[in-house]
């Protein structure tokens, strides 16, 4: 069992800290039993899993204008998560991140029409936004989607999508040309079943989850799949990431939690030179550096995540320095976890194994971590910027 202690801090109100009990309570009992060898049917059952208990609820508020995101909830089911499954936190957060540009921007009737399907896991969604030459370079999408009749027709392709394959609904960002660059690019909504969809290759990495590579030709959707006006696009992908990207901070310092909790045990239980490995003063080093670590990364995640709930209208900065440091801290807590035991660390299968592949891939989705330096700079070097 996590120690809870940081549920004190003055950043959480009372709901967070039953939440929190009681999503620690599920997921103990819930995700062992996943099997994780298929993993499409593993995301499925976990989405259904999440959605029939309630848990996909904070992911996508936004029935009525007057619901918000509230992003300390977020955090804290993605570290929750984490802690027990990395499959468990990219099913719970590809579900927010899909349904984000709706809840964020959507009209009434989208909101109606989508966010109770993604809330009771029986609709996954995608975000739909990377290219082969536009990862952190969004204004450089190529997609294009051109005025047909009363809808558009979108074509190109997107690549290293979470949940490609499987999702029923697609936040597709493509150009519609409205001005130069960041723009003239919109948002629309893709239907999974949609005949000008198709899946043009999977992508296995080392930490599976459904990634693909998709294509779209000739793929016709009305004009009420729009999301916000024409050239709004860019505006919704940086205002959804700026809510999200927080929670990949937030999912990483579960990494690291579970590294840290594991390291104790094997540091009590391991024998060398006739005492516990944790005797040794290098040891103790290590896992200060550790506990250091994660407490400096819980505070600039849960900074961030208060800051925006608080009503701040961009947090770009403080999201940035959580992402950046909470998965940059992970990397080298789960690093320290590998080393302190030994063969052990690196045996397939092993939990702090499992860490080490699965909190790479934090240190470029959503932002690699260089790209995270140059937004601090930048707001650093414009007065006012956040």
């Amino acid at each position: 069992m996590r120690d809870p202690s940081f549920l004190d801090w003055p950043f959480f109100e009372p709901r967070h800290r039953a939440f929190a009990e009681k999503l620690d309570a599920w997921a103990d009992v819930h995700l062992k039993a996943v099997d994780h060898h298929d993993v499409d049917a593993a995301c499925r059952a976990l989405v259904a899993m999440l959605g029939r208990d309630g848990f996909l609820q904070p992911t996508a508020p936004g029935d009525s204008d007057a619901e918000r995101i509230d992003v300390r909830t977020l955090a804290i089911a993605r570290e929750t998560l984490a802690r027990n499954s990395g499959l468990a936190d990219f099913a719970f957060a590809m579900q927010g991140l899909g349904a984000g540009p709706i809840s964020l921007f959507g009209t009434l009737a989208q909101r109606a029409a989508w966010l109770p399907k993604t809330r009771a896991g029986k609709a996954i969604a995608a975000f739909v936004l990377s290219e082969v030459a536009s990862g952190s370079d969004v204004a450089n999408i190529t997609t294009a989607a051109r005025k047909d009749g009363d809808g558009y027709v979108i074509d190109g392709e997107k690549t290293w999508i979470s949940n490609g394959g499987i999702a029923d609904l697609h936040i597709v960002f493509a150009r519609t040309g409205e001005a130069p660059g960041a723009r003239g690019l919109s948002a629309f909504i893709v239907e999974g079943s949609n005949p000008g969809l198709s899946v043009a290759e999977r992508i296995e990495v080392i930490a599976p989850h459904p990634l693909a590579r998709l294509a779209f030709k000739n793929c016709r959707v009305s004009a009420d799949a729009l999301i916000g006006e024409p050239g709004d696009g860019f505006k919704i992908a940086m205002a959804t990431l700026d809510v999200f990207r927080t929670t990949v901070g937030a999912a990483a310092l579960g990494f690291a939690r579970r590294a840290l909790d594991e390291t104790l045990n094997r540091a009590a239980s391991r024998q060398l030179f006739g005492a516990p490995l944790g005797e040794l003063q290098m040891v103790q080093g290590h896992i200060a550096d550790m506990a250091l670590d994660i407490d400096a990364a819980a505070l600039l995640v849960y900074r961030a995540a208060w800051t925006k709930d608080k009503g701040a209208a961009r947090v770009t900065r403080e999201a940035a320095m959580a992402k950046l440091f909470a998965t940059e801290a992970a990397q080298r807590v789960i690093d320290t976890a590998v080393q302190i035991h030994g063969g052990d660390g690196v045996r397939s299968g092993h939990p702090v194994e499992t860490l080490y592949r699965e909190i790479r891939a934090l240190r470029i989705y959503e932002g690699a971590s260089d790209v995270q330096k140059v937004v601090i700079a930048r707001s650093l070097s414009s007065p006012g910027a956040r």
